[in-house]
């Protein structure tokens, strides 16, 4: 996988050593996070010391802060390409880099980093290639605020149709925090450069019959308000949007008339 537009803000002209033991690496995706990134990061860093964040062209000050976290490695665009290409850097990273295992997490404090141990326990069943956190799989609301309605709705027509086509059994389909096989997800080839980064995934990891689980995570979200950027504000535009990347893979029309909440 090639990554584009980036540079190395940390150690840039010197091979990147970490110790034998540590086969995984966590990598987390920001764009203008300047109100959680300082938290989010001295949270995961109770869990590991071998962090990668992809800075995908913040203009908040969110970059002046990473600096200030040393023990960081960084890669930066220098304009936003997109949540998905950031996911692909972070895979050609830890690939070249001779990791075994990636986790990702976001940095918008959807994701509880108390949550990474987890993972680690998973991954030492060796017994899947993603791990792939659930926030509806067991009810387990750390939070009062709910997600917008079409954001659920969207999530359960798309995980529906998945379903429908690839038997995956899944009950989240964009869920961001996960734990995946490098050597597994870098023979996928992962093209998607925004938020339907996690279709493409999940319809090339099946077809590639890799091994998936889930595990239950909670379901979190502080700020109602938050929501995607542009056209795809518009649920009806990002339902379409999915549908197209879902289509595109599976090289036929996928049926929208899968049953759930209206998302229009």
């Amino acid at each position: 996988m090639k990554t584009t537009q980036i540079c190395f803000l940390q150690n840039s002209n010197t091979p990147i050593e970490y110790p034998a033991a540590a086969v995984t690496l966590i990598a987390i995706p920001v764009f203008n996070e300047f109100r959680y990134v300082n938290d989010v990061l001295n949270a995961v860093h109770k869990y590991s010391n071998n962090i990668l964040v992809i800075d995908d062209g913040s203009t908040d000050g969110t970059s002046e802060i990473l600096k200030k976290h040393i023990y960081l490695k960084t890669i930066s665009h220098r304009t936003n390409i997109g949540y998905g290409q950031s996911l692909i850097d972070a895979f050609s990273f830890a690939h070249y880099h001779k990791f075994d295992w990636l986790i990702t997490i976001d940095c918008d404090h959807q994701h509880e980093p108390s949550y990474i141990p987890n993972f680690y326990s998973e991954i030492e069943k060796k017994d899947a290639d993603i791990i792939s956190g659930s926030r509806y799989l067991r009810k387990m609301d750390l939070d009062s605020v709910q997600p917008p309605p079409d954001r659920v709705a969207i999530n359960s027509k798309i995980t529906g149709i998945l379903n429908q086509h690839l038997t995956l059994g899944l009950t989240d389909s964009f869920c961001g925090f996960k734990a995946h096989r490098v050597i597994a997800i870098s023979k996928l080839n992962l093209t998607e450069k925004g938020y339907g980064f996690p279709l493409q995934l999940w319809i090339r990891a099946g077809r590639a019959d890799l091994k998936i689980r889930e595990i239950p995570v909670p379901l979190i979200y502080h700020d109602p308000q938050k929501n995607f950027r542009g056209t795809l504000e518009d649920p009806k535009i990002r339902f379409d949007y999915y549908i197209r990347i879902i289509q595109q893979e599976l090289g036929h029309n996928a049926d929208k008339n899968v049953t759930g909440t209206d998302c229009t």
